[in-house]
C-alpha cells in the first residue's frame, strides 16, 4: 500500500520508521519547513525531514497545505495518508486524495484532549491514565471515528517529554497495525464517545507557576510543561526556569512563594504544603542544582518567588 506520511517533530519519527520497517511503500513525506532554532536562530530541518532524507523519501515542505501542495500530494498517488503531529490543517481537497483517507495518530484517548498538546494538558489536569488513538481525519478538530486505541499509565514523576517518548513508540505500533487492518479491509471505525476536552498549544505563560495554588497542582503543571515551554517563576522581576518539583507534605508550612533551606533541600511555600526544588536556571546562566543556586543567594530567607 502506498503511504503518504505527514509529521514534523521527533515524536513522529518512530511512526515513520515503523511504517518503513513494516514494508509499507512510503511514497512521500509532508513536513513543515525548516525552522530557526537556538540562540543563533539557525534554520534547521524538522526531525521528520532529517529522517526522510536518510531514508531517501521525497519530502514535501509546507507550512500550509495549499493548492500547490495538494497537487504534489496527488502526484504521489497515495492509497492512504498517515499523519502524526504534522502541525497544520489538512483541507478537504487534500483529504479526498487517498482512497483510504487520512489516518491520524493522536496522543490522547479521544474525545479527551483534542488539540495540539494532549499529553501536556493530561498531566496538568492530573489524569492517571492517558494513551493514543488512531482515527480517520476529518475537517473538524480531532473529531473523526476511532480505529484503534492503546492506554498508558501516567507515572507520578512523568514529565510531558517522558510520556510522549513512550507514546511515540507504542503509538507507532498502533499506527502500523491500523494501516495493516485498513489495507486488509478489516478496520472498523467507531464514533467517539464521552466528554470532550480541548488541549490547545501551550504558551510561555502556561509555564508560570502560581505559588498560591496547592502543591499538587503546581507539581502537575511543572511536569506538564517540561520540557516545553518549561516551568518558571520570577524573583525581583527576573525570570527563573525550574525543572519539576517534588512534593514535601511533611515539611513545615511556608507562605506561598517563600523560599527556605531545610536539611540541604530548597523548599518553596504553596497554597498547601511546600514543594522541593530540584534544578534551577537563573537568567543568563546554566541549569544548576537547587542547593547550588541557594548557596549563591546572599539572603535566601528574603527570597520570594512571585
Amino acid at each position: 500500500m502506498r503511504v503518504l506520511f505527514a509529521g514534523t517533530p521527533a515524536v513522529a519519527v518512530p511512526s515513520l520508521d515503523a511504517l518503513v520497517a513494516a514494508g509499507f511503500d512510503v511514497v512521500a513525506v509532508l513536513t513543515r519547513p525548516d525552522a530557526p532554532l537556538g540562540r543563533k536562530r539557525v534554520l534547521t530541518p524538522s526531525p521528520v525531514a532529517v529522517r526522510a532524507a536518510e531514508l531517501g523519501i521525497e519530502i514535501i515542505h509546507a507550512a500550509k497545505v495549499d493548492a500547490g501542495v495538494t497537487d504534489r500530494i496527488a502526484a504521489a498517488a497515495p492509497d492512504v495518508a498517515a499523519i502524526v503531529a504534522y502541525g497544520g490543517l489538512i483541507p478537504r481537497a487534500a483529504l479526498d486524495i487517498p482512497r483510504h483517507g487520512w489516518i491520524n495518530l493522536h496522543f490522547s484517548l479521544l474525545p479527551a484532549w483534542r488539540g495540539a498538546a494532549p499529553v501536556q494538558h493530561a498531566l496538568i489536569a492530573g489524569d492517571d491514565v492517558t494513551g493514543a488513538v488512531t482515527f480517520r481525519l476529518e475537517e473538524g478538530l480531532d473529531t473523526g471515528p476511532v480505529l484503534g486505541t492503546l492506554t498508558e499509565t501516567v507515572g507520578p514523576k512523568d514529565t510531558a517529554g517522558e510520556l510522549l517518548e513512550r507514546l511515540s513508540h507504542s503509538g507507532a505500533v498502533l499506527l502500523t497495525q491500523t494501516l495493516s487492518a485498513v489495507d486488509a479491509g478489516q478496520a472498523a471505525a467507531v464514533p467517539q464517545q464521552g466528554d470532550v476536552s480541548l488541549a490547545p498549544k501551550l504558551t510561555l505563560e502556561d509555564g508560570r507557576l502560581d505559588w498560591r495554588q496547592p502543591a499538587l497542582a503546581i507539581g502537575r503543571r511543572a511536569r506538564g510543561v517540561t520540557p516545553e515551554p518549561g516551568a518558571w517563576t520570577t524573583v525581583d522581576g527576573q525570570r527563573i526556569k525550574l525543572e519539576p518539583v517534588l512534593l514535601r507534605p511533611e515539611a513545615p508550612a511556608l507562605a506561598p512563594g517563600q523560599v527556605a533551606l531545610a536539611d540541604k533541600s530548597v523548599l518553596v511555600g504553596t497554597g498547601s504544603h511546600p514543594v522541593e526544588l530540584t534544578r534551577v536556571q537563573p537568567a543568563g546562566k546554566k541549569m544548576m542544582n537547587a542547593a547550588d543556586w541557594a548557596r549563591g543567594q546572599a539572603k535566601l530567607e528574603s527570597v520570594v518567588f512571585e
